[in-house]
């Protein structure tokens, strides 16, 4: 049986119900109707057609019969840091995070139930250890919870933006100068699957970037965040004309026929959720940036 409650945010007003579920859950769009037809699927505890209109604050509940399992797989990725609580992994680029439509196995999560003994998530029982996401083409670190106690105060810490986070970045274009973006993002109203700068039905966003080295017509960045929101470097750096090399969706196409995004999540650094030490964990330089790189020595 799956159960799982869904608040509706400000970046998903407007969406049709069986669209907002959709990639959410375990099961396809057509059964997603099925289950909201039956009414497997409510919203605010009242059965809804497909296409309702959301609304900020619209409770979704979901439950319905799934005979999904989560199976341990070998996957590869390093584990930079571990303790009982905690471990710090960097995740590869093109691996899936967690199972959804499409994605059954061959996840992070797949690998993570193979790699460790004990992984926590009293949230969501299918996505165990995962305290936070990364895009599937974009790689590097993770912090996976291992024990329950762990799971809670790492959920606060990252809410409560008690966590650095560092990326390393290549962009289209020249950029001389570090600078500070304070921008709003929030679901492009124009297509749903994006996000793009907009100041109605957003949130927040702020971003500094540190520009490390200038080459040919590109530029390697440091990018520091300080929120959280859904493809908030890749959106910011496309606002200002200089989006990640190989970000196809946000981007242009590029003659060296990158297509994936040139963005790795390198550094973290935050107090231990148990025993308050300092934590700075920096994961290696990747491989594909330095053959990118090399194409202009």
């Amino acid at each position: 049986m799956y159960k799982n409650i869904f608040i509706v945010d400000k970046e998903s007003v407007g969406l049709r119900l069986d669209k907002f579920l959709d990639g959410k859950i375990e099961i396809n769009r057509s059964q997603i109707k099925k289950n909201i037809k039956e009414g497997n699927i409510l919203a605010n505890k009242k059965i809804e057609k497909a296409g309702y209109s959301l609304k900020e604050g619209d409770k979704i509940f979901v439950e319905y019969e799934d005979d999904f399992r989560l199976y341990p797989e070998k996957i590869n990725f390093d584990i930079l840091y571990e303790d009982d609580y905690l471990a710090v992994i960097s995740k590869p680029q093109a691996l899936v995070v967690h199972p959804g439509a499409g994605n059954k196995s061959g996840t992070l999560v797949n690998g993570l139930l193979y790699s460790f003994k004990e992984l926590s998530n009293p949230i969501d029982k299918d996505r165990p250890g995962i305290v936070h996401r990364l895009d599937k083409d974009t790689s590097g670190l993770m912090i996976i919870a291992k024990k329950d106690e762990a799971y809670y105060k790492l959920v606060d810490m990252f809410k409560n933006r008690q966590i650095d986070k560092h990326y390393l970045a290549i962009c289209q274009g020249n950029i001389y100068e570090d600078f500070d973006l304070n921008e709003p993002i929030g679901r492009d109203p124009n297509n749903r699957i994006k996000m793009k700068v907009i100041y109605e039905n957003s949130k927040e966003a702020s971003t500094s970037f540190k520009v490390l080295k200038n080459f040919s017509k590109f530029t390697l960045l440091d990018v520091h965040l300080h929120t959280g929101r859904t493809h908030q470097i890749r959106v910011h750096l496309a606002y200002v004309n200089h989006p990640i090399v190989g970000d196809y969706v946000y981007g242009v196409k590029n003659k060296f026929k990158v297509d994936k995004q040139l963005l790795h999540a390198y550094k973290l650094k935050f107090k231990h959720p148990i025993n308050g030490k300092e934590l700075e964990i920096e994961d290696k330089f990747p491989q594909r940036f330095k053959d990118f790189m090399e194409k202009f020595n």
